[in-house]
């Protein structure tokens, strides 16, 4: 092919723009391994590079999406041959390094997953980051002890890419879910992807935090942060633990020493994006199977093509979006 489609952001003094345009190979970054990009997905910091003050791309003209799933064109990277069909995400993909919203992408070897046999490329991006996020949650959490005897598993933005995945991970584990979320128009779709029981963002938080609270969960996976999360440490039973992956609640935690000294809480940092990589191959294998959502189709909110991202991307930054948005690319 001589040009080919993909979504560029560019920036200058007097203007921002977010369109399609046909661009050459030679116009791809260095890599080891070209792909043909099949699929790829909107996650938050996708919108917040669509955005003249994002403050996640710094060079421009730029090609965002940090998720990306296709086929192996050519590779310079023994691991890889023509026709392999792979998964890539986070590192510097989509942020400093030209990302899956293009229908060809070129990315070092050492960023590439093999496609697990039980996954498609369409499942592999209704999964993608947000996946790996919540399926390193749960991992953290059971490798800090927990098990379903234990009691009840709160998960905060719940209806979020986060949150909903890890709601219907940790149902399929056998967890009693507790999907806390402020959107009463999405009760349906949490039960249905696995939560037993749903609260409102205030029964988590109600504007006032207690160095101790009465202990209500075993454990959390909050993508939320800031005063909620500070609220859910006061909560939690003894021993147990909380994953912490997101900040759309704050990035300052008004919380104190009281429930790590006196109860022997654990706050687990939760890192999906240079979270090494034999670890993230076993996420992966984990998500084909044990960890696989029986409810995987009912978090596509919608599959939408290049051509309808720009109208899209800022769904994510207005709250509105629902579980996943996935983008057929070609």
């Amino acid at each position: 092919m001589e040009q080919f489609k993909a979504l560029m952001i560019d920036k200058n003094e007097n203007d921002f723009s977010v369109q399609v345009k046909n661009i050459t190979l030679n116009e791809l970054p260095q890599g080891d391994v070209l792909i043909k990009v099949v699929y790829s997905a909107i996650n938050y910091k996708d919108g917040l590079a669509s955005i003249p003050n994002g403050k996640i791309v710094t060079t421009y003209p730029f090609i965002p999406g940090i998720d990306l799933a296709g086929v192996v064109v050519s590779s310079q990277d023994p691991r890889f041959r023509e026709g392999d069909e792979i998964i890539a995400t986070s590192y510097e993909i989509g942020v400093s390094h030209y990302g899956g919203y293009s229908e060809y992408a070129r990315i070092p070897g050492d960023w590439i997953v093999q496609l697990p046999k039980n996954l498609t490329l369409k499942e592999s991006m209704i999964l993608g980051t947000a996946g790996i996020t919540a399926a390193l949650s749960i991992q953290r959490l059971e490798d800090n002890g927990l098990t379903p005897e234990k009691g009840k598993v709160l998960v905060t933005g719940a209806t979020g890419g986060v949150g909903s995945l890890a709601v219907s991970m940790l149902s399929k584990r056998g967890y009693e879910v507790v999907a806390s979320t402020g959107k009463n128009s999405e009760h349906t779709f949490l039960h249905k992807i696995g939560a037993k029981e749903i609260i409102s963002r205030e029964d988590v938080f109600n504007g006032k935090i207690k160095p101790l609270d009465k202990q209500i969960w075993a454990a959390a996976v909050d993508p939320v942060g800031g005063e909620t999360l500070a609220s859910i440490l006061s909560k939690i039973h003894y021993n147990g633990s909380v994953a912490v992956s997101g900040l759309t609640g704050g990035g300052s935690v008004p919380t104190t020493v009281f429930p790590f000294i006196l109860r022997g809480i654990n706050l687990l940092g939760i890192d999906s994006v240079y979270c090494p990589m034999h670890v993230r191959q076993d996420l992966w294998n984990r998500m084909a199977t044990d960890l696989k959502p029986s409810t995987l189709s009912e978090i596509i909110q919608k599959e939408i093509t290049l051509e309808e991202l720009p109208e899209n991307l800022p769904t994510i930054l207005k709250g509105q979006a629902r579980g996943r948005i996935i983008v057929k690319i070609q």
